[in-house]
């Protein structure tokens, strides 16, 4: 009685091991015919007999699998992440075929990532650009890519989770590039390779041979990875990022200015003036920078001060339309003071004296506002601000010509921007 028992579970395991074998031939045959449908259907049926299978065939069902998901390419994104789960699934055999078919995939997904980039679908060529890598983990590049398209569309936690990745892998983009001059149009051609460079030179297609070392992407990446902190309002975390960045790029006067920002936001005024301070030296030609410090020195009542930036800013670029702007309600700023004290005097002939000593300085005020206020409107006809500024001018000087003219001007901005 035993021994037929044991004669019956032996030929059971040779009725299972027929099914896996038929299976699995049955899905291969369809994956050479690219039937890949009918390879998952068979694929199905073989998973039911998994428990019976050796390493063998489970090595073989893994790879048949990744194969079917991928589909020559016509796979959804869930099924090439699938594939490349059952790829990894394969403990021996098959290594050649699976690197290469791990590179078809890479090269697929590049391929729908620059369609989707050159179609402004940057969401779509990111996640394209980050699969191409998850295919080999060999071209950190494609990473890159793709946490760099997320920025462009606001994706900034994905774009924060990818950067911090190629931190945490000590990614620098840096590359030796290879170039060569085409004999034919004289014009400097970069080749993928050194070797492919190489066969053109003795081809005599192209001469002098040059290499060059691409700069670090790594600054850019900290930067980003700043600003991201920036956009999302975790201020904290943005000044600790600045300082990292700016330890890569110690001359980035743009990162000065953006750790400058963020201090700004938060009411770090000193801090932030100090920046600007230290970015003004690093780059003394820049109006906006003189500009902004003229900003915060009005902010804090320091007029001598804001009025030499903003003059600064004019010699530096004579079109700064915003530093006139500025100068004019600086010196406007006065009046306050002024309107306040003549409200406040009585009718004694000492204190009509000093109302009319008072309005005559108003007057001055206005009359040195008005140049910085044309000059605006020069460099801007449609600065509506300004033309209003005028307008009241002119007619509390008792300037009637101009008052009508600069009203009338006034009338035509306003409709224009009501259309």
């Amino acid at each position: 009685m035993r021994k037929q028992l044991i004669i019956a579970l032996t030929f059971l395991v040779s009725v299972f091991a027929f099914a896996q074998k038929k299976e699995l031939k049955t899905a291969e045959r369809a994956i050479k015919g690219t039937k890949y449908a009918e390879a998952k259907a068979a694929l199905k049926q073989a998973e039911s007999l998994m428990s019976e299978m050796d390493d063998k065939a489970k090595a073989k069902f893994y790879y048949l699998s990744g194969e079917a998901l991928y589909a020559g390419g016509k796979g959804s994104i869930a099924d090439i992440d699938a594939a490349l789960v059952n790829l990894s699934k394969v403990e021996k055999g098959y290594t050649s075929e699976i690197n290469q078919l791990k590179q078809d995939m890479a090269n697929g997904l590049l391929v729908k990532g620059n369609s989707a980039y050159e179609e402004k679908d940057y969401s779509k060529a990111s996640v394209f650009f980050e699969k191409s890598y998850r295919a080999t983990e060999k071209d950190t590049v494609f990473l890159y890519y793709a946490a760099a398209t997320a920025v462009n569309v606001q994706e900034y936690d994905r774009a924060l989770e990818l950067y911090e990745e190629l931190k945490n892998l000590g990614y620098t983009g840096v590359a030796t590039q290879y170039y060569a001059t085409n004999v034919k149009t004289g014009e400097e051609e970069a080749f993928n390779n050194k070797n492919m460079r190489d066969i053109s030179v003795k081809a005599k297609t192209h001469i002098d041979p040059i290499e060059r070392v691409s700069e670090s992407k790594k600054p850019e990446i900290v930067k980003n990875v700043a600003l991201i902190y920036v956009n999302k309002g975790d201020n904290e975390k943005a000044i600790a990022a600045m300082k990292e960045a700016r330890a890569e790029s110690p001359n980035d006067v743009n990162l000065i200015l953006s750790e400058a920002n963020v201090h700004y936001k938060m009411g770090n005024t000193e801090e932030f003036k100090s920046l600007l301070k230290k970015a003004t030296q690093m780059d003394p030609t820049n109006p906006e920078l003189q500009y902004n410090l003229g900003v915060i020195a009005a902010e804090s009542n320091q007029v001598t001060e804001a009025k030499a930036y903003y003059e600064k800013a004019i010699e530096l670029d004579p079109e700064y339309i915003n530093a006139y702007i500025n100068l004019a309600a600086l010196v406007l700023s006065k009046e306050e003071s002024m309107i306040e004290e003549m409200n406040g005097l009585g009718s004694s002939k000492a204190d009509n004296k000093r109302y009319d000593e008072l309005r005559e300085e108003r007057q001055n005020l206005y009359k040195e506002a008005v140049p910085y206020l044309t000059k605006a409107l020069e460099i801007n006809p449609k600065s509506i601000s300004a033309a209003k500024t005028l307008m009241n001018i002119y007619s509390i000087l008792g300037e009637t010509d101009k008052y009508k003219s600069m009203k009338e001007k006034v009338a035509v901005l306003e409709e224009e921007n009501a259309n």
